[in-house]
């Protein structure tokens, strides 16, 4: 259990130790739910996200904007961004980040897919919504580079969560946020 991402030593142990409490008939249903999860979950052909479909819900989806596409690291950016409803358009899921010290390169990710789909359907803008860590910002500046001349090409703005102190606030998001504000409506 401790090797599911998230879960501590202690949070494992109490899993554990629920799942063998549990009736024998419950424990087969989660094992076997999560091996047919397994079996029937991919990868979009399109977007790279999960889907049980060879394309995805949202790629199929005839109602959203084929005009931008929002390039995320992992299906998990895809849930969160959905969980807003305001992103309209459609996505590129790369599959990670670059980093070199991790052995992972853009030859890893979805990097030439994406270069592909953007100078073939020539979308107005793609957005790349990558965390800002040092291999994010690699990625976004890496991919920003080979799409530029396909597409303009923004990236989401960084800053302070609401509900955030700017006292507790880093030097580095406090600096983003001046960088990205804008003005009152």
């Amino acid at each position: 259990m401790q090797r599911l991402p998230g879960v501590g030593p202690k949070t494992a142990q109490r899993l554990a130790l629920h799942i063998l409490k549990r009736p024998e008939a419950e424990v087969e249903a989660l094992a076997q739910a999560l091996i047919e999860a397994k079996k029937q979950v991919g990868l979009c052909t399109v977007c790279f996200h999960l889907s049980s479909e060879p394309v995805c819900e949202i790629c199929r989806n005839q109602s959203r904007d084929n005009g931008t596409i929002c390039v995320v690291a992992d299906s998990r950016d895809v849930i969160a961004l959905e969980k807003t409803r305001e992103f309209k358009g459609k996505y590129h899921v790369l599959g990670g980040v670059i980093s070199p010290i991790d052995g992972i390169g853009p030859e890893q990710l979805t990097v030439q897919a994406l270069v592909r789909r953007v100078s073939q359907h020539k979308p107005e803008e793609v957005i790349m919504a990558i965390s800002p860590s040092v291999e994010g910002e690699t990625t976004t500046l890496y991919v920003g580079q080979l799409l530029k001349p396909f597409t303009k090409v923004t990236r989401i703005a960084f800053g302070l969560p609401v509900g955030g102190d700017l006292e507790y606030a880093d030097e580095v998001t406090l600096a983003r946020a001046l960088e990205g504000r804008r003005e009152l409506d």
